[in-house]
């Protein structure tokens, strides 16, 4: 009899243990957006031209800041707050034309204008599309985007990206920027 009571008592603990932890524990749902900002409010395009000999296309990339985050005269960013860059834009002429671009996929590699890289991660670089926290000058946390679109109307920019999420999930991120783009010619 002892024994019995001793068994129920262990499971009985067990199970409201086990419930106790169910209750308890976080939802593994991501929060929408995953936390990155909704709104650019500084935004460079950096002029490479034609770069790429086998490719017939100019190229751009945008280089997007959100409030509290600067660059330096050495183009360094510097504050805290959110950068969020696309690189290898290819456009028909020189510099970002009106339009609806479209990330390539890596499988059908053809850069024609109005299409640009997705994000990668390189051996723990990020490449491509990719959005950085910083914190006090330095990287809190990256973000590599790995698809999407972007449309550019009448000085704005509307963004609709994707990303995995540390649940492997995919995730979307939409932001804007709305203002002149600032030129920079790269060296």
């Amino acid at each position: 009899m002892n024994k019995t009571f001793k068994i129920l008592g262990l499971i009985g603990f067990f199970g409201l243990t086990g419930l106790f932890g169910f209750v308890s524990c976080k939802s593994n749902t991501p929060s929408s957006g995953g936390g990155w900002p909704k709104q650019f409010n500084l935004c460079y395009e950096e002029i490479y031209g034609h770069c790429y000999d086998s490719v017939p296309c100019a190229v751009v990339a945008l280089d997007l800041y959100s409030d509290g985050l600067t660059l330096n005269e050495d183009h360094r960013i510097q504050g805290t707050g959110y950068n969020l860059y696309l690189s290898d834009i290819f456009v028909p002429d020189s510099l970002l034309e009106e339009g609806e671009y479209k990330s390539l996929s890596l499988f059908d590699f053809q850069p024609s204008p109005f299409t640009f890289l997705p994000g990668r991660d390189f051996e723990g670089t990020p490449h491509g599309m990719y959005l950085l926290q910083i914190e006090e000058n330095r990287i809190a946390r990256i973000q590599v985007l790995d698809s999407g679109a972007f449309a550019y109307r009448n000085d704005s920019l509307l963004f609709t990206l994707y990303y995995r999420n540390t649940y492997g999930t995919r995730s979307t991120y939409k932001c804007t920027f709305h203002g002149t783009l600032t030129p920079w010619q790269k060296p």
